[in-house]
């Protein structure tokens, strides 16, 4: 039976820190919390306690996200989330350690970082929330911010190659990678389910808007406009395989786009040195 909008308002508001106040931080229709919500509701169907989650953000609009949900958090410095997520999971393995992150806060400052949890293939599951800008900061231009771009820090349009999220992960060794839009939102609890159950690095890249900087920049439109956009523009993976390169350009690639599950987890090697050190 489907689940009432009720019923998802209240699984929602099960796991909201009750001290905080709302509305949120967040501009009017700002995808993060569709994130949000998206989040808790897999968490709920796949029946974690509070106490088996730990969240760990670093600096910007995406990484306010845990400190509106009542799981164990840890609000970091900008860029570094993943490097003390990674000291969680070492310390407290059998915890579901999850990051929240966005485009700048992950592969900009946080670029290192990112690489090298990939590498290790630690098991952490890293949303990053992509609208293409710094939105907290002032909209400038951030490591996703599309070629001839407008940002405050692009006036003229942004001269510099774009990373795609998803590719530089697979190259650098993460073990599961999907894409989702906000506006494509069951199959985007699919994949934040999916990368949470796999043991591995997991990472859920999330196409969302930031119309109050990257869309009015831009001439986006407002936030329904984008999200609009977004579905209008959305690949599934079957059908992108039926795609040449040039018909895919200005799309999004949605869906389950790689999963391995031979390569080892980070920390289950580690447990083998120690094993074999005590003899």
């Amino acid at each position: 039976m489907a689940t009432t909008e009720k019923q998802k308002s209240d699984i929602t508001h099960k796991y909201l820190r009750p001290q905080k106040s709302f509305p949120s931080v967040w501009c009017p229709g700002c995808g993060n919390g569709i994130v949000m919500g998206a989040f808790v509701r897999v968490v709920d169907k796949l029946g974690y306690s509070k106490d088996e989650v730990a969240m760990v953000s670093g600096i910007g609009c995406t990484s306010r996200l845990p400190v509106y949900l009542d799981f164990n958090s840890l609000h970091t410095t900008h860029g570094r989330a993943l490097a003390f997520a990674t000291g969680v999971k070492f310390g407290q393995p059998k915890m579901k350690v999850v990051v929240i992150t966005g485009d700048g806060d992950a592969l900009a400052i946080g670029g290192n970082h990112f690489i090298h949890a990939c590498r290790r293939n630690i098991d952490i599951t890293c949303i990053l929330i992509n609208n293409h800008t710094y939105g907290m900061t002032g909209g400038q231009g951030s490591p996703t911010t599309p070629e001839d771009a407008i940002s405050t820090t692009t006036p003229y349009g942004n001269v510099e190659k774009h990373f795609d999220p998803c590719d530089l992960a697979m190259a650098a060794g993460a073990t599961y990678v999907a894409r989702g839009t906000v506006t494509h939102y069951p199959q985007m609890e699919k994949i934040i389910s999916a990368g949470l159950e796999h043991e591995g690095f997991s990472l859920i890249e999330i196409i969302s808007n930031c119309h109050t900087y990257y869309g009015r920049l831009n001439r986006k439109g407002d936030a329904p406009a984008m999200l609009e956009q977004f579905k209008e523009n959305a690949i599934t993976t079957g059908k992108a395989k039926k795609m040449d390169e040039q018909e895919l350009v200005g799309k999004y690639v949605i869906g389950k786009l790689h999963e391995d599950n031979v390569k080892s987890e980070f920390c289950c090697e580690y447990q083998k040195l120690i094993d074999h050190q005590k003899g």
